[in-house]
């Protein structure tokens, strides 16, 4: 099978053949049908996130077809159309798991990372860590679903309590993949959208306003109105100072991302008041199951930007060059 694969951080991806995996006990064959390309791929090629297996097959946002089943597996059927997101294994047995928050658990593995991913024709994973796709949605469509969805989805419900007051104004840092899905959602649910762009980036501003933004504009610019909550998606560390001089008291910054450039020193001032500063980690499978029932039902609608599994290369330095409005989708 062709798959296009990473041996070293720092280095292009190189396309090679693989013989097509054989599914374990507990895991399914997927014959890849499209693999959304996220920023997470980018900090695992740039050697910020640094413990791949190595070479690696990336790709995390994996809508795939059952080809076979291993022989522990139920629940699914051969020819059924599944997605495969970063969370790919977790103990079970850790103090996190047993608690309910498998999203932290001492010992996961995750695709893409530790786990070989889509970046190819195939590839298997672990029954347990699939879902079951909403209809009314392409194999490319479904792709950012997986991860952009997923992780906006988390970072939306962190700052639940901040939302609940009598304004519902969230401000997004960073309108991407993630973005551009959670803002769908947090104005089905009744919030005012401000987005914050990189300066001088119209075309990102002017794709948040098209999704209902009330107001977008340069990161060096104040929103007109003080946040309830902020999530950062950009992975840019002096957003965080940023975001909270535009919160309101009692407000919370969400940092969405699995990396960030670091925070540079801030006034207490600007913390004090009971405002909060947090962080998301990876995803529960139940934050897998709320948000893909939820998604059609706002309805969320992607938008994508198909490529060719060849082209991987030319989508992670897109996607680092902030030419892509929602998400690049590898069609093998």
């Amino acid at each position: 099978m062709q798959a296009m694969v990473l041996d070293a951080a720092h280095q292009p991806l190189k396309a090679i053949e693989l013989p097509v995996p054989e599914p374990g006990p507990d895991q399914i064959l997927l014959k890849v049908l499209a693999c959304g390309v996220c920023r997470t791929d980018l900090h695992i090629v740039d050697g910020e996130l640094d413990q791949p297996k190595l070479p690696l097959v990336l790709g995390h946002e994996i809508v795939g077809r059952v080809e076979a089943l291993g022989a522990n597996v139920k629940g699914f059927e051969v020819g059924e159309r599944v997605g495969v997101p970063w969370l790919g294994y977790t103990d079970g047995t850790c103090p996190y798991c047993r608690m309910g928050r498998e999203n932290l658990c001492d010992h996961p593995r995750f695709t893409g990372y530790q786990i070989n991913g889509g970046y190819a024709a195939y590839t298997v994973a672990d029954a347990r860590y699939c879902f079951k796709l909403p209809e009314g949605y392409s194999d490319a469509e479904a792709a950012p679903l997986l991860c952009a969805g997923l992780i906006g989805y988390r970072s939306l419900k962190m700052a639940d309590d901040a939302l609940r007051g009598e304004t519902k104004r969230l401000g997004i840092y960073g309108f991407g993949a993630a973005a551009h899905i959670v803002a769908q959602v947090a104005r089905a649910q009744g919030c005012e959208i401000y987005a914050s762009t990189s300066p001088g980036d119209t075309k990102a501003q002017d794709f948040a306003r098209g999704l209902g933004a009330v107001w977008a504009g340069g990161s060096d610019e104040a929103p007109p109105e003080k946040l309830d909550a902020a999530i950062i998606f950009a992975p840019v560390g002096p957003l965080v100072p940023a975001a909270l001089r535009a919160l309101r008291k009692g407000g919370v910054v969400v940092c969405g991302g699995i990396h960030m450039s670091d925070i540079p020193q801030f006034p207490y001032d600007i913390l004090w008041e009971e405002r909060v500063v947090r962080s998301v980690a990876n995803l529960t499978r139940d934050d897998a199951r709320e948000f893909l029932a939820l998604a059609p039902k706002v309805p969320v609608k992607t938008t994508v930007v198909p490529m060719k599994l060849a082209e991987a290369n030319e989508a992670l330095q897109r996607l680092r060059k902030g030419e892509l409005q929602g998400a690049a989708v590898l069609i093998p």
